[in-house]
This record gives C-alpha cells, sequence and structure tokens, in this order.
C-alpha cells in the first residue's frame, strides 16, 4: 500500500469535458486478472483424482459458492450464475490481497471499481428478475403496495448500488489509511506488518465473501 494520493492518471478531452483514467487502478486491475488466469490454469494442470493441494483448495471455494448460489437461487438458476459468483468472489480476494504485495495497490480502494461492480450486480440482478417473471410483472412489483410508492421503491433499489460499494470501499480504503497513519507514527517498524495481514487477509476475505453473498441475495429477491 503506497502513498495515499499518488495518482497516475491520463486525461482524454471528448466534446469540451475530461475523462479521467487512474491508470495505477487499470494496471492493478490487469494484475488481478494475470493472477486469477495462472491461478485457474495451475490449479486445473494436471487434474487428479486425489488432488493436489492447490486443486483441492479450489475444489472447496467453488463447491461452497455453488451451494450458497444453489440454496438461494435453486439448482436451474445456480448452474447459470454461479460461475459469475465464483468470478466475482475470486476478483475481489486477489484486489484486496494485493496490497499486502509491496509497491502493488488493491483496485478496490478506488470508488470507481466497487461502485462499477456494485451497477454490474445491479444489471445481473435486474435482468435475471425480468427474464424470470416476464416484463410486466417485473414492473408491477414497482407499484406495490400502493401506487404513489413507485419513487421510493426506485431509490430503494438505486440505493443498493451505493450501499454495496462504499460498503467495501469505506473498508479497504479504511485500512490504507489506518496502516499509512500508523507506519508515519511508527517507523514502518511495529505494528504494520501485523495490519497488513489484518486490513488484508482477514478484512479483505470477510470483505469479499459480503460483497458476494450480497450480490447472490440481490439476485435471489429479484427472481423470487
Amino acid at each position: 500500500m503506497g502513498e495515499l494520493g499518488r495518482l497516475h492518471q491520463l486525461i482524454i478531452p471528448v466534446f469540451g469535458h475530461n475523462i479521467t483514467i487512474n491508470l495505477e487502478v487499470v494496471v492493478m486491475t490487469w494484475i488481478v486478472f494475470a493472477l486469477l488466469i495462472v491461478l485457474g490454469l495451475f490449479a486445473s494442470y494436471k487434474r487428479k483424482i486425489l488432488p493436489r493441494p492447490i486443486q483441492a483448495l479450489g475444489e472447496l471455494i467453488i463447491s461452497l459458492l455453488y451451494d450458497l448460489t444453489e440454496d438461494a437461487l435453486g439448482k436451474e438458476l445456480a448452474k447459470t450464475y454461479a460461475p459469475l459468483i465464483c468470478a466475482l468472489f475470486m476478483f475481489l480476494l486477489l484486489s484486496n490481497w494485493l496490497g499486502i504485495i509491496p509497491h502493488l495497490e488493491e483496485p478496490t480502494k478506488d470508488l470507481n471499481t466497487t461502485f462499477g461492480l456494485g451497477i454490474m450486480g445491479f444489471l445481473i440482478a435486474h435482468y435475471a428478475g425480468i427474464k424470470s417473471k416476464g416484463f410486466k410483472a417485473y414492473i408491477k412489483e414497482y407499484f406495490q403496495p400502493i401506487f404513489f410508492m413507485m419513487p421510493l421503491n426506485v431509490i430503494g433499489e438505486l440505493a443498493k448500488i451505493v450501499s454495496i460499494s462504499f460498503r467495501l470501499f469505506g473498508n479497504i480504503m479504511g485500512g490504507s489509511i489506518i496502516i499509512l497513519v500508523v507506519s508515519y507514527l511508527t517507523y514502518s517498524v511495529i505494528l504494520p506488518p501485523f495490519l497488513y495481514g489484518f486490513f488484508g487477509l482477514f478484512v479483505g476475505t470477510i470483505q469479499a465473501f459480503v460483497f458476494t453473498m450480497l450480490t447472490i441475495v440481490y439476485i435471489s429477491v429479484q427472481v423470487k
């Protein structure tokens, strides 16, 4: 976790407006993608009936997430959405752990990343709802229990994006701020190694799981 506020930005002018791209977050996200591909290939290489440790760990994580998805959505929908849920969890897990490696940053420390993931989950959940219920029944739910509740129902759905995005962003950014402050106070000798492990591994794992579970719940609410 490097210095907070040190941003490498690419500013692209478009029709009189500037589009700012945080290159550091983009690069860190690519690193996470590369790690996911390498781990996936390594875990699936020469699979055996008696699995190697990394194969066993991968099968355990996938089995756990598949069972959770099946419990929430049912067997048929689990076949469709379980791969998405597994990929989302692994991306978040590696993203939250990335800051443990010196000179690397967590992509989830940027609000644009968490907000983008929140929007993705929102769109997938509502697509699943429309596909499951039909467009007419889907729209009708927004006017329940009475017609005048429609604006509040819409706001409530949109608030889910803000809630899930800021929860993840706040926890990861908060950990970075605490580590930075303690590092300056102790000259990076005493507590920071412990804090790196706590916020990177423990909190990072918990937040990846919470975000994934909330995404499952949002999909479940829409399809039922």
